[in-house]
């Protein structure tokens, strides 16, 4: 087949395919905050940890065992700082496990340095829990607040 070739060493199983080294998907990639050029280890952590910690709230408030209380929505936001309290416990545990850092492939030939190093993980992981909870908060904020129900219905609509 010519569409996938080897990229680089052939026992090591990174392919060069039509999907992962189309200019398209290293674009895209690239652009992702975790790979983006010229952040640091703390700023990265943020915009994946507010990411995260928006869209966990939502299946936590709509289908966590409290989903038909009066504390629901309470319960989700606890329920979404809880998980990603554990989620950055698992980036410092990979943190301080970690060898060399990720590897480079076909999509992502240059990485950033500081996902190279322990303090550059543990700045991560600290801006992914401030990002991750202040994420939690502010989608608890649009669901909880009786002035935003368009936004609410919006929020839902795009979890759901």
């Amino acid at each position: 087949m010519d569409a996938i070739q080897h990229a680089g060493d052939p026992q090591v199983g990174n392919l060069a395919t039509p999907l992962n080294s189309s200019d398209f998907s290293k674009a895209f990639i690239r652009n992702l905050p975790a790979y983006r050029s010229g952040l640091s280890g703390f700023r990265r952590g943020l915009e994946v940890g507010m990411a995260h910690g928006y869209f966990i709230y939502g299946p936590f408030l709509l289908l966590g065992p409290l989903r038909n209380s009066e504390v629901a929505d309470i319960a989700g936001l606890l329920a979404s700082v809880g998980l990603i309290s554990i989620l950055t416990v698992a980036l410092s545990l990979y943190a301080s496990a970690m060898g060399g850092g990720p590897i480079s492939t076909v999509t992502t030939p240059d990485i950033p340095k500081e996902l190279s190093t322990k303090e550059g993980w543990s700045e991560f992981a600290g801006g992914f829990f401030v990002g991750g909870c202040g994420g939690a908060f502010f989608a608890y904020f649009i669901c909880s607040s009786p002035q935003l129900n368009p936004l609410k219905d919006l929020l839902l609509g795009v979890l759901f």
